[in-house]
Order: C-alpha cells, then structure tokens, then sequence
C-alpha cells in the first residue's frame, strides 16, 4: 500500500462554543492508503481536550510508513487487530483514520457501499436522521442559527446560568425536537432538577451532564433523572461500554475516540447486549469523516453527524444532509473523495 497525508485546517461558518472550549477552526489529518487501484480514505482531527495534534500524528505515521506500507490488505478486521492495535494501540485517532481507510478500500474491492459490504440495509426500516448542533451563545444568536439550517431535531449545547431559560425560549421559536448537551458542565443536583424541566418541555434526552470519571455520582442521576441520559465523554472506547450500564441509558460513540469502525461495531453489539440506546456523533470533521459514519446507520437509534454543515471550506465531498436525511452517493466504499 502507499500511504498518503493530506492535511487541511477546517474553518467554521460561525465560531462554536460548548461548556468548556470555543473554537472557529480545527486542524485536520487526512489519510489516504492506496493499492495501486484504489484509494481509500480516513480522517483524524486535532482536539486539545484529547491532546491530539496533526504535527505529531504526521511524526507518527512517518515513523512507521515503512511498516504500513509493507502490509498486504485483505480485510480490515485483520488489519485492525494485528496492525492497528499493534503499532497504534495509545493512538486512537489514527487508528480511525487508518482502519476508516481500510474499510472504504475493502469495500471498494467488492464493488459494494461500506453498509453492503457489512451485510446492512438502508430501506429495511427507517434510518436516523442527524440532529444539527447549536453551539452555546445569546438565545438571539442560537435563534439565528436554527433559522439558516432549518432541520427536524436539534441539539443545543448547554452548561450555562440560564440553561433552562434558553430552551423555553428556543421551544417557542421552534417546534423541531430538541436535544441538550451540558458537555460535563452540570452537578448531580442541576442535572436532576432540569431534567424535570425539560421533559416538560419535550427534550428527548440529556447528554453528558458531569464529568467524564463522575462514575457514583451518575449512579444517582440515572436514579433519579426524568429524562434519558446519554454518555459521551464517559464512553471513549470498548471498555467503557459496560462501565455506562446503569450510569447512562444511551451511549454516544465518536469513531475518533473509540479508534474507527471496527471498534465502533462491536460498541454498539455490547450495548445492544446491555439493553442501551446507541447513537454516533461526530466532531468539527470534514466529509470523510460524516461518511464513514453514514455506513453505521441502520445500527443506530439517533445520530449526530451534521459535522461537516458547520465547515465554511469541506475540503472533501462524499455523504450529505438533506435536513437531518443522510443523502449516499453512488460511490463504493465510503463513498468520499478530496475535492
């Protein structure tokens, strides 16, 4: 195989606040494995909060390109489990990107979509359609924002004084379903008292409202919320499916924290096992990224994959939105490509 970097800072059409961070730019890494005859794509972003930077994921894949591109590709669950976890066990961002890239080569081998390829259909009951996220700002500018991308749910991040404040006002502006996000930004006590609030005022589930160790302290709240809570920060890999189980009734898997697709298909079967509601989200990624995630969705209850609207410059085309609907392209594979 022939290993190929491409990397390109995405800029947001609006700066983006959550609990902890604002941002109007992120640093992506893309990674591109060639055979000769085809060319298979995967993404991995910087992120502060995880302490991923490009420069030092270029470092790394420069140091084993010799290895990586002696491989011989046949499947990626074999690539995943003897290279992947071999050579990039403390890296899961790059094992996203390498293991999304090797599923797109494989399927494209095939002639079949990713989703195919897996043995899933797309018609054979409704697929979720994507939330689109509201960063935190005054409700005049939230309003703002669900006015330019009309959508069918929405997912307002929250972790401020006013929190309760905001949804009242934006459940009078919009009669879309909502979605609240505190991003670890909320006590055990604020998190029970507005999730009474908030089922009346119909949100349909609470993500991440503590810390992401605040282990005990969920035991309470899953106790006691009146609405569904959902990990994300508490749910970064394989292992920490079973550590949710009666903390949280949902997980959030990002494919860049868990490590890619592989790893992400056998989150969700666990949490299938455990009786837990499964959704996939995304981080500030270009297309490449929204695609690999287009492929798990018949496997999925709710996802968030809208990533790509909020980039002023997608430097990659591939699976689109068509308000919430994930719109495939009539590529194999993942179905992306750089423009």
């Amino acid at each position: 195989m022939q290993l190929r970097l491409h990397q390109f800072e995405l800029e947001l059409a609006q700066p983006f606040k959550i609990a902890r961070d604002s941002y109007d730019r992120r640093q992506t890494l893309i990674v591109e494995l060639s055979d000769g005859k085809y060319s298979g794509f995967g993404e991995a972003i910087a992120h502060s909060y995880y302490g991923v930077d490009v420069t030092e994921m270029k470092n790394q894949l420069e140091e084993l390109r010799p290895q990586i591109e002696s491989y011989s590709l046949k499947n990626p669950e074999d690539f995943y489990q003897l290279f992947l976890q071999k050579y990039f066990s403390e890296m899961p961002f790059l094992r996203c990107a390498l293991d999304e890239a090797a599923h797109d080569i494989w399927a494209q081998r095939l002639q079949l979509p990713l989703y195919a390829a897996w043995g899933l259909s797309l018609t054979k009951r409704p697929l979720p359609v994507s939330n689109f996220t509201i960063g935190i700002g005054t409700v005049d500018e939230m309003m703002a924002k669900i006015e330019a991308q009309p959508n069918p749910i929405y997912k307002i991040k929250l972790g401020t004084p006013n929190d309760l404040e905001i949804v009242e006002n934006l459940k009078k502006y919009t009669s879309a379903a909502l979605r609240v996000d505190a991003n670890c930004g909320w006590t055990v006590a604020e998190t029970i008292y507005n999730s009474k609030y908030l089922k009346q005022m119909n949100v349909e589930f609470i993500e991440q409202p503590l810390a992401a160790e605040a282990w005990e302290e969920m035991e309470e709240v899953f106790a006691k919320s009146k609405l569904p809570i959902v990990a994300d920060e508490s749910c970064r890999t394989e292992q920490d499916v079973a550590k949710c189980h009666r903390r949280f009734h949902g997980i959030n898997i990002k494919l860049v924290k868990c490590g890619g697709l592989t790893p992400a298909r056998r989150m969700i079967a666990d949490a299938r096992c455990l009786d837990m509601q499964v959704m996939v989200g995304c981080m500030t990624e270009s297309s490449v990224g929204i695609s690999a995630i287009a492929h798990l969705l018949p496997l999925l209850d709710c996802v968030d994959m809208d990533g790509a609207l909020l980039l002023r410059n997608d430097p990659a085309s591939g699976v689109t939105l068509d308000f919430g609907k994930a719109i495939f392209t009539n590529k194999n594979g993942i179905g992306c490509s750089l423009k």
